[in-house]
């Protein structure tokens, strides 16, 4: 139980880490109005505040009512995915790894939602004008680690 924790531990604060150092960093150096373009016409860094959810939905509904909603939602997923986490047979290294990462990427950006009342989001992937919604560290750590789970489910090892 010791190893599962110490596990849970670095995985998370690291993937923590890595999403509040590179918000931080956005804050600071990118503007609304002048990304930094990386790959012209497919990947820029751009300072987006997003109020709503995952891909900027429910972003119309503002107040204080949905920031409560939205951190609630968080801390109720958090709850059930450390229960999961948990309760896990101890030879599942790479369910506990997505797991993980879910729980890091999630307090990650809640730890915005409580800062800022918003998530900042920064990796515009696009073509064109033909535009994925921008995510973070924190978004590409909840998705890889559901996309580790979703693998382990489709080979049933787990």
């Amino acid at each position: 139980m010791k190893m599962r924790l110490f596990f849970l531990l670095v995985v998370s604060s690291a993937v923590i880490g890595l999403d509040q150092v590179s918000k931080w960093w956005i804050e600071q150096n990118i503007s609304f109005e002048r990304p930094l373009i990386l790959i012209p016409n497919f990947l820029q860094i751009t300072l987006v505040k997003n109020p709503g959810g995952v891909f900027g939905i429910f972003s119309d509904f503002v107040g204080d009512y949905f920031r409560f909603l939205f951190i609630l939602f968080t801390l109720i997923t958090l709850g059930l995915v450390g229960f999961i986490y948990f309760k896990l047979p101890p030879n599942l290294y790479s369910a506990a790894l997505g797991l993980s990462l879910i729980i890091g990427g999630a307090i990650g950006n809640l730890i915005d939602r409580l800062r800022l009342g918003e998530v900042i989001d920064f990796i515009d992937l696009h073509y064109y004008s033909y535009h994925w919604p921008a995510f973070n560290v924190a978004d590409s750590a909840i998705t890889v680690g559901a996309g580790i789970l979703a693998i382990l489910i489709l080979l049933k090892k787990w």
